[in-house]
């Protein structure tokens, strides 16, 4: 059977489904495009190690471009790896959970941490950006990269893609909850395939060798 939310009749938990994965499909390839950036990084690098080592050379520029790409790595793919359950969890309490427990402790933190402590960080990021941008902010070292603003925007940027990565995550789990109240199996069903979140670490690994095996 292919789970799917397509599957449900037309309702509120099908419909908090849909926007969901739309935006974990964003979210997606926002990340993709965040790995990506790790092919420059590893690339200057090496060539930095290598300049340092054999022809005793250094550039401040390129190592503020290391940990530019870094960060901006780091923040574009946030949003996609909590929405892929990729952050790191306290397993060991966590696991003792009933799945029901699991979901609604996931809606109070998306709901009390992370929707408003990303929505602070984007609001005073745009005046952080903005004045970087004004006064055309440099690096502090003399020979350093300019245009400062540029790695400051991914700050607001990455707290935006958390912002809606917390989103994504709340309206699967509310559509689980919906259908532990109806006693719907198909909703159940469908939201928790969808929320990995909701999934054991044993559960995890399984659905990984299974996935290999079908390649």
């Amino acid at each position: 059977m292919n789970i799917s939310y397509e599957n449900l009749d037309d309702s509120l938990s099908k419909r908090l489904l849909k926007i969901s994965f739309k935006l974990e499909k964003i979210l997606e390839f926002i990340g993709k495009i965040g790995a990506w950036l790790s092919l420059p990084l590893i690339a200057i690098i090496i060539f930095d190690i290598i300049s340092r080592r054999f022809f005793v050379l250094g550039s401040t520029k390129l190592q503020e471009m290391e940990w530019h790409l870094h960060a901006a790595l780091f923040l574009l793919a946030l949003g996609y790896a909590y929405v892929k359950n990729s952050h790191v969890r306290i397993e060991v309490i966590r696991e003792s959970f009933s799945t029901k427990l699991k979901s609604i402790l996931e809606v109070i933190g998306v709901l009390f941490f992370i929707l408003p402590y990303t929505a602070l960080i984007v609001y005073f990021g745009y005046d952080f950006v903005l004045r970087s941008y004004e006064m055309n902010e440099v690096s502090s070292a003399l020979t350093g990269l300019s245009h400062r603003w540029i790695i400051k925007a991914f700050v607001p940027m990455g707290m935006a893609f958390l912002w809606l990565a917390g989103i994504s995550v709340l309206l699967r789990n509310l559509a689980y909850l919906i259908g532990l109240k109806k006693q719907d199996d198909l909703i159940i069903e469908t939201s928790q395939s969808m929320s990995p979140e909701l999934s054991s670490a044993a559960e995890e690994l399984v659905k990984e060798a299974n996935a290999e095996e079908n390649k």
